[in-house]
């Protein structure tokens, strides 16, 4: 498993994962959405703890929950990059203007955390997780979407969890505040799908 996500909120918050799915006309088949995920939270803290030891954590920032798709590109990492540390999550205290910066333009910190189970689909009752990026390619391709964040923002305020390990997530979401998103792979494969 990459991640065991166990939360301590100030508002519970219940993530459910479901299929994208794109349609055509009527008469075309669905055509399965392929791109990278993001869970984004505002937290006021969050952290990760391993075998009973904190290995990472954030004061006020954003926790991103990150699920890779088998087809995911560096084009995918791009977007997601790109997104999450421009997402005017926060108020601006000069002006009081809500949803009006971004984590950069705050300094505040961003805590990435793998999560496979974000491609999970149910068959009957049991979780099945075979579109996720297999662990090999994954490790290696989420290690340089680290990398990334590390080079477009700040590296000491980036942090992360350890890739494959059994991990317990911490959270205070603050709001709470909580933003899903896809890569732009989504409209690619969305025009595709009109255009066949």
């Amino acid at each position: 498993m990459y991640c065991c996500y166990s939360a301590a909120l100030s508002t519970t918050t219940t993530l459910a994962s479901s299929t994208a799915i794109g349609y055509g006309s009527a008469t075309r088949k669905p055509l399965q959405i392929r791109a990278m995920r993001a869970v984004v939270q505002r937290v006021t803290s969050s952290s990760v703890e391993v075998e009973g030891r904190v290995v990472s954590e954030i004061g006020p920032g954003l926790l991103v929950l990150v699920g890779l798709h088998e087809s995911d590109t560096e084009a995918d990492a791009d977007y997601i990059c790109r997104k999450v540390l421009n997402m005017r999550l926060f108020q601006n205290e000069t002006t009081g203007r809500g949803w009006d910066q971004n984590v950069m333009q705050k300094n505040y910190g961003v805590l990435l955390v793998s999560q496979f189970t974000l491609y999970g689909v149910l068959k009957g009752n049991k979780p099945d997780f075979h579109v996720a990026m297999p662990p090999q390619k994954a490790k290696t391709f989420y290690e340089s979407l680290v990398d990334k964040f590390r080079k477009s923002y700040t590296p000491d305020a980036i942090k992360d969890g350890v890739f494959g390990a059994m991990m317990k997530v911490n959270l205070v979401n603050d709001g709470p505040v909580t933003m899903q998103l896809e890569s732009s792979q989504t409209s690619k494969n969305t025009n595709e799908a009109t255009e066949e």
